[in-house]
């Protein structure tokens, strides 16, 4: 499977959702540092690729149907973004992305499931 490089920062969360739902592990994996860090699931956390991996087998293996939730837009500074969606669940997810020196966009720091001020 291809797996196209994010050219904006906001282009991750929609990759994620196309390749969690195809089942692509690998293209999942694509979309983080090499060194990433990754609190998922919640309680836990994988950093780096190999971890990272062993989390999404775990997780395309139970065959969840992902639904885009609502992009907030990046906020950009420099090199680095942070990029926010509110889930149909009301929790957020939030990331931080880093600009790669070919100019594509790779999270750094994924924090999959927050409260919304709401619930707290």
């Amino acid at each position: 499977m291809t797996n196209e490089a994010a050219s904006e920062p906001n282009d991750l969360g929609r990759y994620f959702i196309e390749r969690g739902n195809a089942g692509d592990v690998e293209g999942l994996v694509a979309l983080y540092e090499p060194d990433a860090v990754l609190a998922f699931p919640p309680g836990s956390v994988a950093t780096g690729h190999a971890e990272i991996r062993k989390v999404y087998e775990g997780f395309v293996a139970a065959a969840p149907t992902l639904l885009p939730g609502r992009q907030h837009p990046a906020l950009v500074s420099g090199d680095l973004a942070l990029t926010v969606s509110t889930l149909a669940s009301g929790e957020l997810a939030v990331e931080i992305a880093r600009r790669q020196p070919d100019g594509s966009w790779l999270w750094a720091v994924d924090q999959p499931f927050l409260m919304s001020e709401q619930q707290t």
